[in-house]
């Protein structure tokens, strides 16, 4: 049995990966982990504010259970691909050997953050609108400041760089194309 690849889709919060990932899983009859399933109380540095001061090494943020999950996943299907939602790229050591290629969802940030304050009044929970505020006053304070750097940090070993706003179906259409093509590196957008 071949070993199927392992494809990182990454970005900021907000940019389509788990909508990217759910459409390619679907389009291409694969098999997909979603980091945020695997994130508990330990996963971040306790201050991210101090984190991104000290450089922002993102080998410090810790997903055992993501890894093990991929591992026996990366043993186990019989799809060509699996699609992780990585935000991270290749760039956290505990991932990086299992991960053959990466896809940058490289919005602007302003794109990414309308998303998540959308998904959020969506929610149409009685504090969703305090939960908003609060976000935005960590977002201005150093959240941006972090996305704008691992998003960087990510840009140096990605594959497949996407800067357009499009529609998931082009999205996934690049991809699939992408993925059948000889083309190791490209940047779309």
């Amino acid at each position: 049995m071949n070993k199927p690849q392992v494809i990182a889709i990454s970005g900021a919060s907000g940019c389509g990966k788990s909508t990217l990932i759910k459409r390619l899983t679907t389009d291409l009859n694969c098999t997909s982990l979603i980091f945020d399933d695997y994130v508990d109380s330990d996963t971040y540095p306790q201050d991210m504010k101090i984190w991104l001061a000290h450089g922002a090494d993102v080998s410090l943020i810790k997903t055992p259970r993501f890894t093990y999950a991929l591992k026996q996943l990366i043993m186990t299907t019989k799809s060509p691909f699996i699609f992780i939602e990585e935000p991270f790229g290749k760039q956290r050591k505990q991932i990086s050997a299992l991960v053959d290629k990466v896809i940058l969802l490289d919005l602007p940030l302003e794109i990414c953050l309308a998303r998540l304050i959308n998904r959020n009044i969506s929610f149409n929970a009685d504090n969703s609108f305090k939960l908003i505020a609060d976000y935005l006053v960590k977002y201005e304070d150093h959240f941006r400041d972090i996305y704008l750097e691992t998003v960087t940090q990510v840009r140096q070993n990605s594959h497949l760089i996407m800067k357009g706003v499009d529609s998931v179906e082009k999205l996934s259409a690049h991809v699939e194309q992408w993925l059948h093509s000889s083309e190791l590196t490209r940047t779309l957008g």
